[in-house]
């Protein structure tokens, strides 16, 4: 057990929360992370350039930038941050504490990078915005990506996006790293829902780490906003709508290195409910010593009965199409014709009468740019942090 220090912010009283000694990242890793990051590794080209990157990225510059224009945590500055993170790190088992820096940007923002070592940072808007408890289950995130390995991925994310950037005028070398930044985004977003659960494990207060991600969404306002209202508009997205806004929701997530906010909130309360938390409260998860036993073929089973029950259960209404097709009712040609046809021109399912080439249009406007801390502008959609 490890006991809370009393906040100095005076916002909650001390307790009590339960330590994972030898914890392995298995046990609160996201299927989808894991499916996500062996697709990534398969990538045409991807392991040739994580092997010229892991030798050529300035790490060491990185790491002195910090130090020169950041303030460190410490004992002597940021304290109560300090005690936090040494709290994580005691709960999750992370035997070396990683740096942690807090960094001049009114934009609410954390993330773990590095390739050796990892390093936590943190934005001044952050720090301002979250009580002790919410900042608690943040520094808990970024802890679980340092137990995960994240980072080294991260840091590649954030070169290699830079780099697109900057050579966007080269065509064919704009889209072979495109390739891979697309395939990053997409393990990362699905990195962030493991992440998540870490944060949670560390903060052990559900309604805190609600709270933080309904801050991050819509500021520092909590008397204007409810939790169970916010979550209701996650379970509003994920069933609303026709296929017009099933593409669109598919095109606007595509810039983006996390998921949507209510998204992210909905799916770690739901996993706060299930039976795999509560054994993991309990004190009976996998160990960081039984990894080298560990199962690849028993991964990709649960990945993909994860997958399949993500579609089966799904309300959107393209996983419905696809459900409703893979039933092998009727013609497959003339189900699909049929079922694309009434829902996009207002049909059972579908709303309005807006032409499948309306709905393209409407897509390739609601697409936006995301700026996630260190890259990244657009016009679509406001910049995610990572909370």
């Amino acid at each position: 057990m490890t006991e809370k220090t009393n906040d100095q912010h005076g916002n909650l009283p001390g307790r009590q929360r339960r330590r994972f000694a030898g914890i392995s990242s298995r046990a609160y890793e996201h299927p989808a992370d894991r499916s996500a990051l062996v697709a990534l590794r398969k990538l045409s080209g991807f392991d040739t350039v994580f092997k010229a990157l892991s030798g050529l990225l300035p790490e060491r510059s990185l790491r002195l930038l910090f130090l020169s224009d950041s303030v460190r945590v410490s004992d002597a500055q940021f304290s109560h941050l300090n005690d936090m993170l040494r709290d994580a790190c005691y709960i999750l088992d992370l035997e070396k504490v990683p740096p942690m820096y807090v960094t001049q940007d009114p934009k609410p923002n954390a993330m773990c990078i590095g390739l050796d070592e990892p390093i936590i940072v943190v934005t001044t808007g952050l720090v301002e915005l979250l009580d002790e408890e919410e900042m608690r289950a943040v520094v808990g995130h970024e802890v679980g990506h340092a137990l995960s390995g994240h980072s080294v991925y991260r840091t590649i994310l954030l070169f290699l996006t830079s780099l697109a950037l900057k050579i966007a005028w080269i065509p064919l070398g704009n889209v072979a790293i495109m390739a891979i930044v697309t395939a990053l985004r997409e393990w990362f977003r699905k990195s962030e829902l493991s992440a998540d659960r870490a944060g949670l494990l560390v903060g052990q207060d559900v309604q805190a780490s609600m709270r933080g991600l309904m801050k991050i969404a819509g500021g520092n306002h909590l008397h204007e906003m409810n939790v169970d209202a916010f979550l209701a508009q996650a379970d509003e997205y994920e069933k609303g709508g026709d296929l017009r806004d099933s593409v669109l929701k598919i095109l606007n997530v595509l810039p983006r290195s996390h998921p949507f906010t209510t998204v992210r909130a909905a799916e770690l309360k739901k996993w706060s409910e299930t039976r795999d938390y509560q054994r993991i409260m309990d004190g009976h998860y996998p160990k960081r010593s039984e990894d080298k036993d560990t199962s690849v073929t028993d991964s990709f089973r649960e990945s993909g009965r994860h997958y399949a029950d993500s579609v089966r259960n799904s309300r959107d209404p393209l996983m419905k199409l696809v459900t409703d097709i893979a039933g092998g009712a009727g013609d497959l040609a003339g189900d699909l014709g049929g079922k694309l046809f009434s829902r996009f021109n207002g049909g059972p399912g579908g709303h309005g009468n807006g032409t499948a080439a309306e709905g393209a249009k409407g897509a390739r406007g609601g697409s936006g740019g995301e700026a996630d801390g260190a890259d990244g502008t657009g016009s679509g959609e406001r910049g995610q942090s990572e909370g």
